[in-house]
């Protein structure tokens, strides 16, 4: 049995367009105002995965956070860092922001490498891509 079913053959019509947009870093911080809140992940030395919320406040280029704990261990075993900001929209695209970060007890600094707006095939549905990407016409349209 197939987990999604294949809406007798229109699946690959209705879930063929590309899904994943990158965001210019330099349009970064225009883009994050289109995104309340986010998630800051990061992984410990043993493996596991510490999800917590974040709100990022932008000072030149680099994305300031409030102090975690918990981030701050993470960070000294693993500086790699992801920044996941959810839809503000049902079936809209999530912004993802990869980079790495440092901390110490007042903040948490997180230098992006890579942003992408994201979202499943079978959320191409949902409201078009912010505004604040230039040029995004559609799921389609490279940045």
């Amino acid at each position: 049995m197939r987990a999604f079913p294949d809406l007798d053959g229109r699946a690959s019509a209705f879930y063929g367009g590309v899904m994943s947009i990158p965001v210019d870093l330099d349009r970064l911080a225009a883009v994050l105002g289109d995104f309340p809140t986010a998630y800051l992940l990061t992984v410990g030395a043993a493996g596991k995965v510490k999800a917590v919320s974040a709100d990022p406040v932008v000072h030149e280029g680099i994305l300031v956070l409030q102090p975690s704990a918990g981030s701050a261990r993470n960070l000294t075993a693993n500086p790699a860092a992801t920044l996941l900001f959810p839809p503000p929209l049902p079936h809209g695209y999530a912004l993802l922001v990869d980079g790495t970060a440092d901390a110490d007890d007042t903040e948490i600094r997180f230098t992006p490498a890579t942003a992408v707006l994201h979202r499943p095939a079978r959320h191409a549905d949902g409201p078009p891509a912010p505004e604040s990407v230039e040029g995004c016409g559609n799921d389609c349209r490279p940045l």
